[in-house]
Protein backbone atom coordinates (compact mmCIF):
# COMPACT_ATOMS: atom_id res chain seq x y z
CA UNK A 1 0.00 0.00 0.00
CA UNK A 2 1.44 3.43 -0.76
CA UNK A 3 2.46 5.48 1.73
CA UNK A 4 2.13 9.43 1.34
CA UNK A 5 5.63 11.30 1.16
CA UNK A 6 4.98 14.17 2.65
CA UNK A 7 4.69 12.45 6.35
CA UNK A 8 7.20 13.62 8.63
CA UNK A 9 9.90 12.00 10.15
CA UNK A 10 8.35 11.93 13.29
CA UNK A 11 5.05 10.55 11.85
CA UNK A 12 6.51 7.70 10.68
CA UNK A 13 8.74 6.69 13.63
CA UNK A 14 5.38 6.70 16.27
CA UNK A 15 3.77 4.86 12.98
CA UNK A 16 6.38 2.50 13.11
CA UNK A 17 7.48 2.25 16.59
CA UNK A 18 10.49 1.79 15.74
CA UNK A 19 13.84 1.60 17.64
CA UNK A 20 17.98 1.68 17.52
CA UNK A 21 20.53 1.44 20.08
CA UNK A 22 23.48 2.09 16.79
CA UNK A 23 25.48 5.61 16.81
CA UNK A 24 24.40 7.91 14.38
CA UNK A 25 26.88 8.45 11.59
CA UNK A 26 27.27 12.01 10.61
CA UNK A 27 24.55 13.32 8.26
CA UNK A 28 23.00 16.27 6.90
CA UNK A 29 19.70 15.26 8.59
CA UNK A 30 19.13 17.30 11.64
CA UNK A 31 16.54 16.94 14.48
CA UNK A 32 14.14 19.37 15.51
CA UNK A 33 15.67 21.67 18.07
CA UNK A 34 12.64 21.27 20.26
CA UNK A 35 13.27 17.46 20.30
CA UNK A 36 17.13 17.44 20.81
CA UNK A 37 18.31 20.39 22.88
CA UNK A 38 21.77 19.09 22.80
CA UNK A 39 23.53 17.45 20.01
CA UNK A 40 25.34 15.07 21.92
CA UNK A 41 23.08 12.95 22.90
CA UNK A 42 23.01 11.63 19.49
CA UNK A 43 26.46 10.85 19.16
CA UNK A 44 25.85 7.94 22.48
CA UNK A 45 22.35 6.82 22.54
CA UNK A 46 20.66 6.22 26.05
CA UNK A 47 21.29 3.03 27.49
CA UNK A 48 17.00 2.66 28.13
CA UNK A 49 16.82 2.79 23.90
CA UNK A 50 18.36 -1.11 23.75
CA UNK A 51 14.76 -2.46 26.66
CA UNK A 52 12.20 -0.58 24.51
CA UNK A 53 12.70 -2.94 21.51
CA UNK A 54 11.75 -5.61 23.65
CA UNK A 55 8.88 -4.35 24.98
CA UNK A 56 7.91 -3.19 21.18
CA UNK A 57 8.59 -6.51 20.57
CA UNK A 58 6.07 -8.17 23.23
CA UNK A 59 3.25 -5.72 22.17
CA UNK A 60 3.42 -6.61 18.90
CA UNK A 61 3.86 -10.25 18.93
CA UNK A 62 3.77 -11.69 15.84
CA UNK A 63 4.48 -9.09 13.65
CA UNK A 64 7.47 -9.01 11.09
CA UNK A 65 9.49 -6.14 10.52
CA UNK A 66 12.86 -5.71 8.04
CA UNK A 67 15.42 -5.80 10.25
CA UNK A 68 17.94 -2.59 10.33
CA UNK A 69 21.10 -4.50 9.32
CA UNK A 70 19.43 -5.34 6.07
CA UNK A 71 18.25 -2.27 5.11
CA UNK A 72 19.79 0.16 2.39
CA UNK A 73 22.47 2.38 3.49
CA UNK A 74 20.27 5.83 3.23
CA UNK A 75 17.55 3.98 5.18
CA UNK A 76 19.54 3.20 7.77
CA UNK A 77 20.65 7.20 8.49
CA UNK A 78 17.15 8.41 7.45
CA UNK A 79 15.58 5.65 10.02
CA UNK A 80 18.80 7.26 12.57
CA UNK A 81 17.56 11.03 11.90
CA UNK A 82 14.02 10.02 12.33
CA UNK A 83 14.99 8.42 15.41
CA UNK A 84 15.61 11.99 17.19
CA UNK A 85 12.14 13.42 16.32
CA UNK A 86 10.28 10.87 17.77
CA UNK A 87 7.20 11.86 19.43
CA UNK A 88 7.76 10.06 22.71
CA UNK A 89 10.13 8.94 25.33
CA UNK A 90 10.80 5.15 25.04
CA UNK A 91 9.45 4.70 28.28
CA UNK A 92 5.73 5.47 27.03
CA UNK A 93 6.01 2.47 25.55
CA UNK A 94 6.67 -0.03 28.35
CA UNK A 95 3.66 -2.19 29.40
CA UNK A 96 2.12 -1.48 32.54
CA UNK A 97 4.83 -3.48 35.72
CA UNK A 98 1.01 -4.37 37.71
CA UNK A 99 -0.92 -6.01 34.42
CA UNK A 100 -0.70 -10.01 33.84
CA UNK A 101 -1.12 -11.36 30.79
CA UNK A 102 -4.22 -12.60 29.73
CA UNK A 103 -3.13 -16.40 30.54
CA UNK A 104 -2.92 -15.26 34.02
CA UNK A 105 -5.84 -14.05 34.67
CA UNK A 106 -7.40 -14.18 36.98
CA UNK A 107 -5.10 -12.99 39.88
CA UNK A 108 -8.38 -12.77 42.41
CA UNK A 109 -8.97 -16.16 43.95
CA UNK A 110 -12.68 -16.92 42.68
CA UNK A 111 -12.81 -14.96 39.53
CA UNK A 112 -13.95 -16.10 36.77
CA UNK A 113 -11.50 -17.53 34.45
CA UNK A 114 -10.23 -14.67 31.97
CA UNK A 115 -11.34 -11.37 33.91
CA UNK A 116 -9.22 -8.76 35.40
CA UNK A 117 -10.68 -8.40 38.50
CA UNK A 118 -8.62 -6.92 41.21
CA UNK A 119 -5.62 -5.68 38.27
CA UNK A 120 -6.25 -2.14 38.80
CA UNK A 121 -7.47 -2.23 42.59
CA UNK A 122 -10.65 -4.25 44.55
CA UNK A 123 -12.65 -0.65 44.47
CA UNK A 124 -11.78 0.06 40.52
CA UNK A 125 -14.54 1.18 38.58
CA UNK A 126 -12.53 2.26 35.72
CA UNK A 127 -11.18 -0.57 34.30
CA UNK A 128 -8.61 -0.83 31.09
CA UNK A 129 -8.81 3.62 31.04
CA UNK A 130 -6.59 3.41 34.10
CA UNK A 131 -4.08 2.84 31.30
CA UNK A 132 -4.30 6.06 29.31
CA UNK A 133 -1.87 7.01 31.91
CA UNK A 134 -1.03 11.16 32.32
CA UNK A 135 2.52 10.35 30.89
CA UNK A 136 0.58 8.75 27.77
CA UNK A 137 -2.12 11.74 27.33
CA UNK A 138 1.14 13.72 26.63
CA UNK A 139 2.69 11.66 24.43
CA UNK A 140 -0.74 11.58 22.51
CA UNK A 141 -0.46 15.33 22.14
CA UNK A 142 2.76 14.97 19.58
CA UNK A 143 -0.15 13.20 17.39
CA UNK A 144 -1.57 16.71 16.55
CA UNK A 145 0.33 18.12 13.40
CA UNK A 146 -2.38 20.35 11.51
CA UNK A 147 -5.06 20.87 13.72
CA UNK A 148 -7.37 19.14 12.04
CA UNK A 149 -10.50 18.28 14.04
CA UNK A 150 -13.21 15.34 13.55
CA UNK A 151 -16.79 14.58 15.28
CA UNK A 152 -16.89 11.15 15.70
CA UNK A 153 -20.77 11.18 16.75
CA UNK A 154 -23.86 10.94 14.48
CA UNK A 155 -26.92 13.17 15.23
CA UNK A 156 -29.14 11.82 17.59
CA UNK A 157 -31.92 11.46 15.78
CA UNK A 158 -29.89 8.50 13.88
CA UNK A 159 -30.83 5.60 13.45
CA UNK A 160 -34.40 6.60 12.75
CA UNK A 161 -36.14 4.81 14.10
CA UNK A 162 -34.30 3.74 17.33
CA UNK A 163 -32.74 0.26 17.20
CA UNK A 164 -32.68 -2.39 19.95
CA UNK A 165 -36.70 -0.85 21.26
CA UNK A 166 -35.20 2.04 22.41
CA UNK A 167 -37.90 5.00 21.96
CA UNK A 168 -37.74 8.07 19.67
CA UNK A 169 -36.98 11.41 21.80
CA UNK A 170 -38.74 14.44 21.13
CA UNK A 171 -36.73 18.03 21.38
CA UNK A 172 -39.22 20.69 22.58
CA UNK A 173 -38.45 24.48 22.25
CA UNK A 174 -39.13 26.69 24.78
CA UNK A 175 -39.50 30.45 24.47
CA UNK A 176 -39.11 33.39 27.45
CA UNK A 177 -40.40 36.60 26.81
CA UNK A 178 -39.68 37.67 23.24
CA UNK A 179 -35.70 36.97 23.17
CA UNK A 180 -35.13 33.98 25.03
CA UNK A 181 -34.62 30.57 24.10
CA UNK A 182 -34.74 26.97 25.73
CA UNK A 183 -35.48 23.78 24.86
CA UNK A 184 -35.75 19.90 26.32
CA UNK A 185 -35.45 16.60 25.57
CA UNK A 186 -38.28 14.23 25.95
CA UNK A 187 -38.09 10.46 25.98
CA UNK A 188 -34.38 10.52 25.32
CA UNK A 189 -31.97 7.51 24.92
CA UNK A 190 -28.43 8.32 26.02
CA UNK A 191 -27.85 4.51 23.79
CA UNK A 192 -29.91 5.39 20.69
CA UNK A 193 -27.30 7.36 18.62
CA UNK A 194 -23.65 6.88 18.91
CA UNK A 195 -22.78 6.01 22.44
CA UNK A 196 -20.32 4.20 25.18
CA UNK A 197 -21.52 1.61 27.50
CA UNK A 198 -20.59 2.04 30.33
CA UNK A 199 -19.32 -0.79 32.78
CA UNK A 200 -23.20 -1.61 34.08
CA UNK A 201 -24.44 -1.84 30.91
CA UNK A 202 -23.81 -5.19 30.41
CA UNK A 203 -22.57 -7.88 33.16
CA UNK A 204 -22.22 -11.65 32.91
CA UNK A 205 -25.44 -13.77 33.67
CA UNK A 206 -23.59 -16.12 35.71
CA UNK A 207 -20.55 -14.13 36.77
CA UNK A 208 -21.69 -11.05 37.33
CA UNK A 209 -20.55 -7.00 37.03
CA UNK A 210 -16.76 -6.12 36.27
CA UNK A 211 -14.78 -6.64 39.86
CA UNK A 212 -17.46 -8.56 41.51
CA UNK A 213 -19.33 -5.60 42.16
CA UNK A 214 -22.87 -7.23 43.52
CA UNK A 215 -26.05 -5.64 41.94
CA UNK A 216 -26.73 -4.46 45.17
CA UNK A 217 -24.29 -1.78 44.15
CA UNK A 218 -25.63 -1.32 40.69
CA UNK A 219 -28.90 0.84 40.78
CA UNK A 220 -28.77 4.17 39.28
CA UNK A 221 -29.19 5.52 42.34
CA UNK A 222 -27.68 7.20 45.54
CA UNK A 223 -24.03 5.28 46.11
CA UNK A 224 -24.57 3.42 42.50
CA UNK A 225 -21.25 1.95 41.18
CA UNK A 226 -20.11 1.25 37.23
CA UNK A 227 -22.30 4.15 36.51
CA UNK A 228 -20.76 6.25 32.87
CA UNK A 229 -20.37 9.14 35.32
CA UNK A 230 -16.80 7.38 36.52
CA UNK A 231 -15.91 8.25 32.97
CA UNK A 232 -17.66 11.70 33.21
CA UNK A 233 -15.69 12.79 35.77
CA UNK A 234 -11.99 11.33 34.66
CA UNK A 235 -12.24 12.47 31.08
CA UNK A 236 -11.15 10.29 28.05
CA UNK A 237 -8.10 11.41 26.45
CA UNK A 238 -4.73 9.72 24.83
CA UNK A 239 -4.09 8.08 21.45
CA UNK A 240 -6.67 7.04 18.99
CA UNK A 241 -6.20 4.82 16.37
CA UNK A 242 -8.30 3.81 13.01
CA UNK A 243 -8.67 0.09 12.06
CA UNK A 244 -10.19 0.77 8.24
CA UNK A 245 -11.64 -2.79 7.36
CA UNK A 246 -14.30 -1.27 5.19
CA UNK A 247 -11.67 0.23 3.06
CA UNK A 248 -9.31 -3.03 3.95
CA UNK A 249 -11.79 -4.90 2.22
CA UNK A 250 -12.96 -2.81 -0.79
CA UNK A 251 -9.33 -2.47 -2.02
CA UNK A 252 -9.61 -6.53 -2.06
CA UNK A 253 -12.63 -6.42 -4.05
CA UNK A 254 -14.91 -7.56 -0.67
CA UNK A 255 -17.57 -5.85 0.71
CA UNK A 256 -19.61 -6.37 4.23
CA UNK A 257 -23.28 -6.97 3.65
CA UNK A 258 -24.32 -4.27 6.63
CA UNK A 259 -27.87 -5.79 6.78
CA UNK A 260 -26.80 -8.63 7.82
CA UNK A 261 -24.40 -10.15 11.11
CA UNK A 262 -21.50 -10.92 8.73
CA UNK A 263 -18.37 -11.46 10.71
CA UNK A 264 -14.84 -10.16 10.61
CA UNK A 265 -12.53 -12.37 11.80
CA UNK A 266 -10.07 -11.14 14.20
CA UNK A 267 -6.84 -12.09 11.46
CA UNK A 268 -9.08 -8.95 9.64
CA UNK A 269 -8.85 -6.49 11.98
CA UNK A 270 -4.85 -7.42 12.31
CA UNK A 271 -4.13 -7.65 9.07
CA UNK A 272 -6.24 -4.03 8.13
CA UNK A 273 -3.27 -2.51 10.98
CA UNK A 274 -0.91 -4.60 9.26
CA UNK A 275 -1.68 -2.82 5.96
CA UNK A 276 -2.20 0.50 6.78
CA UNK A 277 1.57 0.53 9.05
CA UNK A 278 -0.54 1.33 11.56
CA UNK A 279 1.03 -0.09 15.62
CA UNK A 280 -0.59 -0.47 18.81
CA UNK A 281 0.56 0.58 21.89
CA UNK A 282 -0.62 0.50 25.20
CA UNK A 283 -3.38 2.80 26.69
CA UNK A 284 -4.78 3.55 22.65
CA UNK A 285 -8.56 3.66 21.81
CA UNK A 286 -9.10 1.46 18.73
CA UNK A 287 -11.50 2.69 16.56
CA UNK A 288 -13.19 -0.01 14.05
CA UNK A 289 -14.39 0.75 10.97
CA UNK A 290 -16.91 -1.52 8.57
CA UNK A 291 -18.99 0.89 6.98
CA UNK A 292 -22.35 0.59 8.62
CA UNK A 293 -23.35 4.34 9.18
CA UNK A 294 -22.57 4.48 5.77
CA UNK A 295 -24.40 1.92 4.31
CA UNK A 296 -27.24 2.76 7.20
CA UNK A 297 -27.57 6.34 5.37
CA UNK A 298 -28.47 4.67 2.19
CA UNK A 299 -30.80 2.78 2.91
CA UNK A 300 -34.83 3.14 2.52
CA UNK A 301 -36.98 4.11 4.54
CA UNK A 302 -38.87 0.64 4.76
CA UNK A 303 -34.98 -0.79 5.17
CA UNK A 304 -34.21 1.24 8.04
CA UNK A 305 -37.90 0.06 9.79
CA UNK A 306 -36.99 -3.43 9.05
CA UNK A 307 -33.48 -3.29 10.75
CA UNK A 308 -35.73 -1.97 13.83
CA UNK A 309 -37.62 -4.49 13.67
CA UNK A 310 -34.86 -7.21 13.68
CA UNK A 311 -31.36 -5.26 14.48
CA UNK A 312 -28.52 -7.34 12.67
CA UNK A 313 -25.40 -5.58 11.94
CA UNK A 314 -21.80 -6.61 11.15
CA UNK A 315 -18.78 -6.60 13.75
CA UNK A 316 -15.78 -7.96 14.63
CA UNK A 317 -15.54 -11.47 15.71
CA UNK A 318 -16.97 -12.37 19.42
CA UNK A 319 -14.62 -14.72 20.92
CA UNK A 320 -12.15 -15.20 23.66
CA UNK A 321 -9.33 -14.76 21.51
CA UNK A 322 -10.04 -11.53 20.07
CA UNK A 323 -10.60 -10.45 23.90
CA UNK A 324 -7.31 -12.01 24.88
CA UNK A 325 -5.88 -10.21 21.51
CA UNK A 326 -7.12 -6.98 22.61
CA UNK A 327 -6.00 -7.80 26.22
CA UNK A 328 -2.44 -8.45 25.47
CA UNK A 329 -2.46 -5.44 23.41
CA UNK A 330 -3.09 -3.13 26.28
CA UNK A 331 -6.30 -1.44 24.40
CA UNK A 332 -7.88 1.08 26.91
CA UNK A 333 -11.59 1.12 24.73
CA UNK A 334 -13.05 -0.21 21.55
CA UNK A 335 -15.33 1.53 19.66
CA UNK A 336 -17.26 0.79 16.33
CA UNK A 337 -19.35 2.66 13.47
CA UNK A 338 -21.45 -0.49 13.83
CA UNK A 339 -24.37 -1.03 16.29
CA UNK A 340 -23.17 -3.68 18.55
CA UNK A 341 -19.10 -3.75 17.64
CA UNK A 342 -19.47 -7.34 17.75
CA UNK A 343 -21.63 -9.30 15.13
CA UNK A 344 -25.49 -8.49 16.07
CA UNK A 345 -27.12 -11.64 16.80
CA UNK A 346 -24.11 -13.46 17.49
CA UNK A 347 -23.87 -16.51 14.90
CA UNK A 348 -24.67 -19.65 16.26
CA UNK A 349 -26.20 -18.26 19.69
CA UNK A 350 -29.48 -19.13 20.35
CA UNK A 351 -30.05 -16.83 23.30
CA UNK A 352 -27.74 -13.94 23.73
CA UNK A 353 -28.09 -13.75 27.52
CA UNK A 354 -27.16 -17.36 27.81
CA UNK A 355 -23.61 -17.42 25.66
CA UNK A 356 -20.27 -17.25 27.16
CA UNK A 357 -18.18 -16.18 24.77
CA UNK A 358 -19.30 -12.39 23.61
CA UNK A 359 -17.11 -9.47 23.87
CA UNK A 360 -19.68 -7.68 25.74
CA UNK A 361 -19.01 -10.27 29.07
CA UNK A 362 -15.29 -10.18 28.10
CA UNK A 363 -14.57 -6.73 27.64
CA UNK A 364 -17.45 -4.78 30.38
CA UNK A 365 -17.46 -7.57 32.33
CA UNK A 366 -13.95 -9.12 33.23
CA UNK A 367 -11.98 -6.53 31.51
CA UNK A 368 -13.76 -3.16 32.40
CA UNK A 369 -13.19 -2.00 28.82
CA UNK A 370 -15.77 0.65 27.40
CA UNK A 371 -16.98 -0.32 24.21
CA UNK A 372 -18.66 2.32 21.90
CA UNK A 373 -20.77 1.32 19.24
CA UNK A 374 -22.77 3.48 16.49
CA UNK A 375 -20.40 6.14 16.25
CA UNK A 376 -19.59 8.51 12.68
CA UNK A 377 -16.40 7.26 11.77
CA UNK A 378 -16.56 8.38 7.70
CA UNK A 379 -15.10 11.52 7.93
CA UNK A 380 -11.87 10.78 9.80
CA UNK A 381 -11.37 7.37 7.62
CA UNK A 382 -11.53 9.61 4.45
CA UNK A 383 -8.64 11.54 6.05
CA UNK A 384 -6.59 9.53 7.73
CA UNK A 385 -6.56 6.98 3.80
CA UNK A 386 -6.13 10.23 1.98
CA UNK A 387 -3.00 11.36 4.47
CA UNK A 388 -2.06 7.48 5.20
CA UNK A 389 -1.89 8.58 9.01
CA UNK A 390 -4.00 6.31 11.32
CA UNK A 391 -3.15 7.76 14.48
CA UNK A 392 -4.01 10.72 16.57
CA UNK A 393 -5.32 12.42 19.10
CA UNK A 394 -8.62 11.20 20.45
CA UNK A 395 -10.58 12.87 23.37
CA UNK A 396 -14.53 12.08 24.68
CA UNK A 397 -16.39 13.51 27.40
CA UNK A 398 -19.43 11.51 28.22
CA UNK A 399 -22.91 13.23 30.13
CA UNK A 400 -22.11 13.22 33.61
CA UNK A 401 -25.51 11.13 34.35
CA UNK A 402 -25.11 9.62 37.91
CA UNK A 403 -25.01 6.00 37.43
CA UNK A 404 -25.87 5.38 34.32
CA UNK A 405 -25.33 2.80 32.11
CA UNK A 406 -24.54 4.79 28.72
CA UNK A 407 -23.66 8.47 27.17
CA UNK A 408 -23.32 9.96 23.58
CA UNK A 409 -19.55 9.80 23.57
CA UNK A 410 -19.04 13.66 22.71
CA UNK A 411 -15.70 12.16 21.01
CA UNK A 412 -13.27 14.25 18.85
CA UNK A 413 -10.23 13.09 16.99
CA UNK A 414 -7.59 15.17 16.39
CA UNK A 415 -4.80 15.06 13.76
Amino acid sequence: MARNTSRTPSSKLAARGRTTTKPKPKVKLMPKPKVMAKPKVMAKPKPMLKPKTKVVKKVLSGRRTRPNAKARPSQQKLSQAMMAETVAPPASHSIPANVPDYAQLPIRVGAPTGAAWGVFGDDDQLGTINLMTSERVVQASGFIRNGRVFSLNLPIDIPDPPLFTRGKHRHVIKQFASYILDDYLDNFYPQASSQWDALSHVKHPQMGAYNGIPDSEITGYGGTKLGIDNLARRGIAGRGILADVARFYGRQGRQLNCATNDVVPLEDVVATLDAQGTKVWPGDVLLVRVGWTKAYKAMTEEQKSELARETKSPGIEGSRRTASWLWEQHIAAVASDSPGLEAIPPPNVGDFMEANDLLHFHMLSFFGMPIGEMWNLEELAEDCANDNRYEFFFTSAPLNIPGGVGSPPNALAIK
